[in-house]
């Protein structure tokens, strides 16, 4: 015999499904807040990361910006040091220079020159003299150009005036003058060769004489007695 089921299976059949989509939907629910939360973990790990990289590159930027500030700092130091050694370099070079200077006038003045004023703007060198005649400014201007010291002699200017009788013309004349440590070893050993040009000549010792004389007075073999 067939049985009949009179209970509204239906009913139950609807609950129970609403019961599984509930199911579901908080499982679904759950899912997605551990996903959520597992993401947002993950990025803010990323920024965290990332914070301190740039917390790190900041304090690394800081030190080679110091080292950098140090450095030139150094620089400067440096530059000024360098720049004294130029100026120390350049006074040790001319400390002898005005010593030149005035041996090299005194020995190219030349007969019937004279100088009354030097004024010195540099390296130029500015003279005014007086002198007997045009050549006589023309034969100085010769002897400073074959000085070892001054050199690139200019004439400013020359004319006459009676208030000298014996050096009627007033002349003015500029020159350079050289920096020791311009002058070439050629110079250097010319100046070395006219020096010993101008040497004395050195005397024969007496003793030598002495033992040349005997032998020019041996009388020669076979002689008179």
């Amino acid at each position: 015999m067939a049985r009949i089921n009179l209970l509204p299976w239906r009913a139950e059949r609807r609950k129970q499904r609403q019961k599984e989509f509930t199911s579901m939907l908080g499982l679904a629910a759950v899912a997605g807040v551990l996903i959520g939360f597992l993401v947002i973990m993950y990025y803010n790990g990323q920024i965290t990361g990332q914070t301190q990289r740039n917390d790190l590159l900041r304090s690394e930027i800081t030190a080679v910006e110091a080292k950098i500030k140090e450095i030139e700092e150094l620089d400067k130091k440096k530059d000024r040091l360098l720049a004294r050694k130029t100026v120390i370099e350049e006074l040790q070079a001319t400390r002898s220079q005005m010593v030149h200077l005035f041996d090299e006038l005194a020995r190219t003045i030349s007969d019937g020159t004279q100088i009354t004023s030097i004024q010195q703007n540099g390296s130029k060198l500015t003279m005014s003299g007086r002198a007997q005649s045009n050549a006589r400014v023309s034969s100085y201007m010769r002897n400073l150009e074959a000085s070892g010291w001054i050199t690139d002699p200019d004439l400013a200017k020359i004319e006459a005036k009676g208030g000298d009788q014996g050096m009627p013309y007033a002349f003015s004349l500029t020159v350079t003058l050289k920096n020791p440590s311009e002058r070439t070893q050629q110079e250097t050993a010319d100046e070395a060769e006219a020096q010993t040009a101008v040497a004395p000549v050195t005397r024969v010792p007496a003793a030598a004489e002495t033992r040349a004389a005997p032998a020019a007075a041996a009388p020669a073999p076979g002689g008179a007695k």
